[in-house]
């Protein structure tokens, strides 16, 4: 679900993700699946980490096989690993960099037993666990919002400028909502107030996905998991969505040859890898989608906003194309593919010439025309 309506603002060149969870949930294990970072060094200190995933796309790898260029280029998602919450910690969460400017929160709930590494809060529960970091970004946000609320007075003590009596409205209406611990992202913010907002870096207010990371024994049967354990109705709430993945898993397949992982994932029953679940999750929770480009040179996804404009689109490749747009060439994934190539989309009617107001569509392949 889109966070704002197209416009300036609908571009998004490459999500960012923030992953976050309780200590010994596994949330750095999925980190370093999900990017191939490294472990961190025994004894180092505990800090945030930054790893770039490819999104999978077979449909890159499709193109390319239609039109031999000299690179592949997928879209990309990056995750900021944030150090272990505990209970009580939000005051640590309000000056984090590391969650600045992050698209959207990935925590990771533990729904594994294990006698050799026991859950920091006595028991496994993920719907406690999911419920225990909801507070924590409430709280969070309750002292970045008091903060600027003292400012704000005392401003309008001085000036009384129109603007900051606007903001002190909002920032009440805010300060009620988390005091009585509802998260910013269920107030139905508009746009206008979500824009306002974008330089403070609230944490409640940002799309939240919960990840469940699942023993073997229960991984086959994940969506009857999540049922049962309230997870999944947690995840009906406004711009929250729930997934499963099962990171010991995910461990043992990245170590086989990829013939073999297919052969295991079959044999589980996964429809998909988990880490792919994962990504696909977060960009329909944040509605993103990809068109692609081709060529000699290069074939390529790009990242946009569901409902994006051809002429906002075109400047996800570069500033002169979007400042340059004529038209935009668009003919359907499935339709190139059929056809075999743009000349043969050109004869049969598949390919469109469409203006600066069209609707990008997930799977559009297009050619921008432009002039600077």
């Amino acid at each position: 679900m889109p966070r704002s309506s197209p416009g300036a603002a609908a571009i998004i060149l490459a999500m960012k993700a923030g992953l976050l969870g309780l200590s010994l949930v596994g949330k750095s294990t999925l980190f370093q699946l999900l990017t191939g970072a490294p472990s961190p060094p025994p004894g180092s200190r505990p800090e945030a980490r930054l790893g770039v995933a490819r999104v999978p796309d077979p449909r890159v790898e499709t193109l390319a096989g239609i039109f031999n260029p000299k690179k592949k280029t997928w879209a990309t998602v990056e995750y900021v690993d944030v150090p272990g919450v505990t209970r009580g910690e939000s005051q640590a969460l309000v000056d984090l960099p590391a969650l600045r400017g992050v698209d959207v929160l990935v925590h990771v709930v533990r729904a594994f037993e294990s006698e050799l590494v026991p859950h920091p809060e006595g028991s496994i529960d993920p719907l406690r666990d999911a419920s225990v970091l909801d507070v924590e970004l409430i709280l969070a946000d309750l002292v970045t919002v008091e903060r600027r609320l003292e400012r704000l007075e005392a401003s309008i003590q001085k000036a009384k400028l129109a603007d900051d009596v606007a903001e002190r409205e909002l920032f009440l209406r805010l300060k009620q909502g988390l005091e009585t611990e509802k998260p910013l992202r269920e107030l139905g913010l508009s746009d206008e107030e979500r824009r306002r907002l974008r330089g403070y870096a609230l944490l409640s207010e940002k799309p939240l996905l919960v990840v469940a990371n699942l023993g073997e024994d229960l991984i086959q049967d994940a969506a009857g998991y999540l049922d049962s354990s309230g997870l999944a109705e947690f995840g009906q709430r406004p711009q929250v969505a729930v997934c499963a993945v099962s990171a010991p898993i995910e461990a043992e397949m990245a170590e086989l040859e990829p013939a073999d992982a297919d052969s295991f994932r079959e044999d589980l029953g996964l429809a998909e890898p988990g880490l792919e679940r994962v990504i696909r999750t977060s960009y329909e929770l944040l509605g993103l989608a990809s068109f692609l480009t081709v060529g000699e040179d290069e074939c390529r996804a790009w990242t946009i906003r569901r409902g994006t404009r051809a002429q906002l689109a075109a400047g996800a490749i570069h500033s002169d194309i979007e400042r340059g747009f004529i038209r935009a060439e668009v003919v359907p994934f499935d339709d190139l593919v059929a056809a075999g190539s743009i000349a043969a989309c050109r004869e049969a009617g598949t390919l469109r010439l469409e203006g600066k107001d069209y609707e990008v569509k997930d799977g559009d392949v297009i050619n921008f025309r432009f002039a600077v």
